[in-house]
């Protein structure tokens, strides 16, 4: 078995609508083009009427009872659909978890410009993951670290306003806590 480096380009799932002879119920609701209720009819009656006046029949609602179905041309409704949802997609923001990395033996300048990154970090609507890892004769200092972590989210909050997410956990010498903007 080959496993390709690269990763495959998955395409967005888009919800599948039933279009003409892939709708399956025996009777329909139908809208017609104008966006006025035409009434129940049989599947196969609203697709001559469909075909009649130059549109698809499509299903819009098909766990309703009887389903809904809409006189349209389904080209420009899948266009209008796509267009939708690469609207949305480009106004979301994915929230991510930035880290900041502390020490034990940090000076104030350095806590200064970590701070300022942070604070850069929250104005993004991101997470920020605060650290600090033990090596070797540190890592009985534990309580010293936990200072330091709580000063620092402390100090933080006092500039920006800050809420802890994920509260102080530590993991052999790695102490960590997770915040985020109110």
């Amino acid at each position: 078995m080959r496993i390709s480096r690269y990763r495959r380009f998955q395409k967005p799932v888009e919800p599948l609508y039933q279009v003409n002879e892939g709708i399956r119920a025996p009777e329909l609701r139908i809208i017609d083009e104008e966006g006025k209720n035409a009434g129940v009819m049989p599947t196969a009656e609203a697709l001559a009427l469909a075909r009649e006046r130059g549109f698809d029949l499509v299903e819009v609602m098909p766990k309703a009872e009887p389903p809904i179905a809409k006189f349209l041309d389904y080209g420009q409704f899948k266009y209008e659909k796509e267009k939708e949802a690469r609207k949305q997609k480009a106004h979301a923001h994915k929230v991510e978890v930035k880290g900041i990395r502390l020490s034990v033996r940090i000076g104030e300048h350095d806590k200064q410009i970590r701070l300022e990154k942070a604070k850069q970090f929250m104005e993004e609507g991101d997470r920020v993951q605060v650290e600090i890892i033990l090596r070797g004769r540190e890592k009985q200092f534990g309580e010293l670290a936990r200072s330091v972590i709580d000063k620092f989210v402390a100090d933080l909050d006092a500039q920006v306003g800050v809420k802890v997410d994920q509260p102080f956990s530590r993991m052999g010498g790695r102490l960590t806590v997770v915040v985020a903007k109110k």
